[in-house]
C-alpha cells in the first residue's frame, strides 16, 4: 500500500534529503508547480493517486520510508540507520 502524502510529510521528506522542490520534481516526474501548490495547501489536502504514488516512490528510492498512522500520527524516516 502506498502512503498518502500530506503537505507536511512532503516538506519533511524534502528536508530530510536536502532537496528543493526542483530536485523532487526531477526525481518524481511531478511538476515543480504541482509540488509547490500542494505544499502550500492545508494539511487535509491530497494529491491525485498518480502524483502521490510518484512522489512516494521518489522518496523511497532516495532511502526514506513512511511510518503509518498508528495512534501517534504518520511520519517519515530514513530506511536505514545512519551511523
Amino acid at each position: 500500500m502506498v502512503a498518502s502524502l500530506s503537505p507536511r510529510l512532503c516538506r519533511a521528506g524534502r528536508s530530510f534529503l536536502g532537496w528543493e522542490q526542483a530536485n523532487l520534481a526531477e526525481a518524481s516526474g511531478v511538476s515543480k508547480s504541482t509540488i509547490g501548490a500542494f505544499e502550500r495547501r492545508e494539511e487535509s489536502a491530497r494529491l491525485t493517486t498518480m502524483n502521490n504514488r510518484a512522489l512516494v516512490e521518489a522518496f523511497e528510492a532516495a532511502g526514506l520510508e513512511f511510518i503509518p498512522e498508528n495512534g501517534g500520527g504518520a511520519g517519515i524516516r530514513f530506511r536505514e540507520r545512519k551511523v
